[in-house]
């Protein structure tokens, strides 16, 4: 399926973008107490250059760009393509990223793919260096894709191509003759799951560009504004809608209460209204908040605003999102071997295993979501209590570099052997 393919290289980026500035970090905790560091120092694990991994993690995204490419396109081998995007319905939709293998252009994955490079560069960008501005680039070509797919009040262009028939032709983009049909949701035909990350990107997003471009920063928040606006008031999941056209590629299995509950903290976090605070507060429980879904990835965010929210509380001391702290902490002990409320399973390797389909997509957006609360306990000064077993930051960027050495074949002699079992490798730190 197209959507492994393309969540795997998103979430692969997002997880060396975040391994990358922590790994200074987490070096000599797992070479003190991991039993594995004779294994570290053998050549076959040294000097492996995360960096460089990272660069070409970014430049993937170059690869799946529609539209009239700029000369600064560094995969010169693309072309142009996709230019009358839009004109099936009167509406320009030239540009934006094709998902994967594919000529298809899905709004839903896109807009979660420019919500996640944006936390990565809020969180990291200050370390990434030659890398900040090509990822700003990625950014900016997803959300000025989005400004067009929004530009109507209360209408998203939420589709480009038929996914179907897209499918049974394999061909470059340069080349397509597949249709290029455009599918939107209005009010007539809702859609808050794909309207609510819409607006969640467009958020994120305007905090990366607040100091380098205020007046698209001030264009993207104005937008995320309607845009949630109308997520909230015309309720609808846009699979029912559109299931013919977006199942089963990209079904809203979580149904839209994980989105508003994740775009209202996004907005949150752009604008500072006390209004989304409000929001939050009062819809809270009624959008999940404290359910135990704990699988985080394009369908279902209800983990990713946890986290997101619980930095509210620990770093900017907003004492109303306590309980967004317990949440994201019984979150992480769900991943923590040998805790009373771990629920996690690992391979004989020490590669977590959340499911069959398109594993690796969950591997690396979990990964990142413990580097990231990570960093927010480290600024906090706070650990994660599981049941009396105490797990510090430290303890989570180990974990979350153990699966990016597995992803690249670094860490285990027999990463590619044995089936699942619930606990890892005994060389866990206390």
């Amino acid at each position: 399926m197209a959507s492994s393919v393309f969540s795997f290289s998103l979430f692969f980026f997002f997880l060396l973008f975040s391994f990358t500035t922590s790994l200074h970090l987490c070096t000599a905790f797992s070479a003190q107490h991991s039993p594995l560091r004779h294994h570290l120092r053998h050549p076959r694990f040294a000097g492996h250059n995360y960096r460089d991994a990272l660069s070409k993690s970014i430049l993937y995204f170059e690869g799946q760009r529609s539209g009239k490419l700029p000369p600064n396109q560094r995969i010169t081998w693309r072309r142009d393509s996709g230019l009358s995007d839009g004109s099936a319905m009167n509406v320009d939709l030239v540009g934006g990223y094709y998902d994967a293998g594919d000529n298809v252009k899905f709004g839903f994955p896109m807009a979660f793919t420019a919500t996640m490079l944006s936390w990565r560069v809020v969180e990291f960008g200050g370390l990434m260096k030659s890398e900040l501005c090509n990822a700003r680039e990625a950014i900016r070509w997803a959300t000025d894709y989005l400004l067009k797919a929004t530009a109507q009040p209360d209408t998203i262009y939420v589709q480009v191509g038929d996914a179907n028939k897209d499918h049974a032709c394999w061909e470059r983009p340069e080349d397509m003759d597949t249709p290029r049909n455009v599918f939107k949701i209005d009010r007539n035909t809702p859609g808050s799951e794909v309207a609510a990350e819409t607006a969640s990107a467009l958020a994120a997003a305007s905090l990366v560009f607040r100091r380098i471009d205020p007046t698209y920063a001030k264009l993207l928040v104005t937008r995320a504004i309607r845009v949630f606006e109308f997520a909230d008031k015309y309720r609808g999941v846009y699979s029912n809608g559109l299931k013919k056209v977006v199942c089963p590629f990209y079904c809203s299995f979580s149904g839209y209460q994980d989105e508003l509950l994740w775009g209202a903290a996004w907005l949150h976090r752009a604008t500072k209204n006390p209004m989304y605070l409000q929001y939050i507060q009062v819809n809270g429980q009624t959008l999940g908040a404290d359910e135990s879904d704990n699988t985080f990835g394009w369908d279902n965010k209800h983990v990713g605003a946890r986290i997101l929210l619980s930095k509210a509380f620990l770093v900017q001391k907003l004492q109303s999102l306590h309980d967004y702290k317990g949440h994201a902490d019984n979150y992480i002990c769900s991943l923590i071997p040998g805790t009373p409320s771990s629920q996690a399973q690992y391979t004989p390797g020490g590669l977590l295993f959340k499911m069959n389909d398109s594993n690796m997509q969950y591997v690396t957006s979990t990964s990142f979501l413990l580097l990231t609360y990570a960093k927010y306990l480290t600024s906090a000064h706070k650990v994660v209590n599981c049941g009396g077993a105490v797990v510090t930051p430290n303890r989570l960027r180990f974990i979350a570099k153990k699966q990016v050495d597995y992803l690249l074949e670094t860490t285990l002699e027999n990463v590619l052997h044995g089936g699942v079992r619930s606990k890892v490798p005994s060389e866990d730190p206390p």
